[in-house]
């Protein structure tokens, strides 16, 4: 009867935390501009494997950088140059609204191949080309050849990224915070606590930085301590919820339930609870207190 009622109790937490990791706010934080900086890109891969990188396609670590975030199974997008509006010294193949479709093809083609493992893109400035329906369009129907998607860093307020992706299979998903325009841990802080807001109020938020000293000490302090309610995600968990590229099996092996044996024990709940729901804050919190219950209902039991 007893073990019966603990079952019974064990199997409501579950349902709670079910409910739990549903309701949380998804966070995904990317880190542009990789490939460069080595000595504080490092910094960023010892951080949760769901901050993502977004690599420019001929900085010379490019390709290291990513073999390293593959083997740690973190999300990695392409840093696609694209011609602002301002003055500036451009990247390598940077595109631009007056392109032809061929070259458009050709500079996308020759980015994949450079930043192995990509399963996005987002664009490197652009103000320019984003803000260009026709040029947006070109950019769109190549990338419908690939499983990529792309997030529009909003370097400008009538982005068309969105609109030119209409009548392609491209899924399109944009920013909502930069952390570090300023360059101050302070600045940092507070645009990331921003983020965090943002989450709570519309589910999700996405936030973009870069591989700064000042940025990399801020997320070093706050990631840690991120709030309960918050979970930290890679940009593909919010494209419906489905994850694409490598990350799809990857999240769909996070995701499967596991069988519940016949004889159900506390144990055995515990087991579907961590194979089920992982790095999940409101999760280790709970799953904390379970094991405890079940430690003091272990002690307590008579034979």
């Amino acid at each position: 009867m007893r073990q019966h009622k603990f079952t019974k109790l064990i199997g409501t937490i579950v349902l709670l935390l079910l409910s739990l990791q549903a309701s949380a706010a998804r966070l995904a934080i990317v880190i542009d501009d990789f490939g460069y900086r080595p000595h504080n890109e490092n910094k960023i891969l010892q951080m949760p494997v769901a901050v993502s990188i977004a690599i420019l396609p001929d900085s010379p670590h490019g390709r290291e950088m990513a073999e390293k975030a593959h083997k740690q199974g973190r999300e990695i997008l392409i840093h696609l140059p694209m011609a602002p509006l301002s003055k500036q010294r451009l990247e390598p193949d940077t595109l631009q609204p007056t392109m032809s479709s061929e070259e458009i093809d050709r500079i996308i083609q020759r980015a994949i191949q450079k930043v192995p493992y990509a399963v996005g893109i987002n664009n490197h400035m652009g103000s320019a080309m984003t803000s260009s329906l026709p040029g947006m369009q070109k950019v769109m129907r190549s990338l419908s050849r690939y499983e990529l998607y792309f997030l529009d860093s909003v370097t400008i307020g009538n982005t068309q990224a969105t609109k030119a992706a209409q009548g392609t299979h491209v899924r399109v998903i944009r920013r909502n915070i930069f952390l570090d325009n300023v360059q101050s841990e302070a600045e940092t802080r507070y645009q990331l606590n921003r983020a965090i807001s943002i989450a709570r109020k519309n589910g999700s938020a996405i936030a973009i930085g870069h591989p700064h000293p000042t940025t990399i000490r801020a997320l070093q302090q706050m990631l840690p301590t991120l709030p309960a309610d918050i979970e930290l995600v890679s940009p593909s968990r919010l494209l419906s919820g489905t994850p694409v590229g490598d990350n799809h099996r990857k999240w769909g092996k996070q995701c499967e339930i596991k069988e519940v044996p016949t004889t159900v024990t506390s144990q055995d709940y515990l087991a579907v609870i961590s194979n089920t729901l992982v790095d999940n804050p409101v999760v280790n919190t709970m799953s904390q207190h379970i094991r405890k219950l079940a430690g003091d209902k272990s002690q307590g039991r008579t034979e």
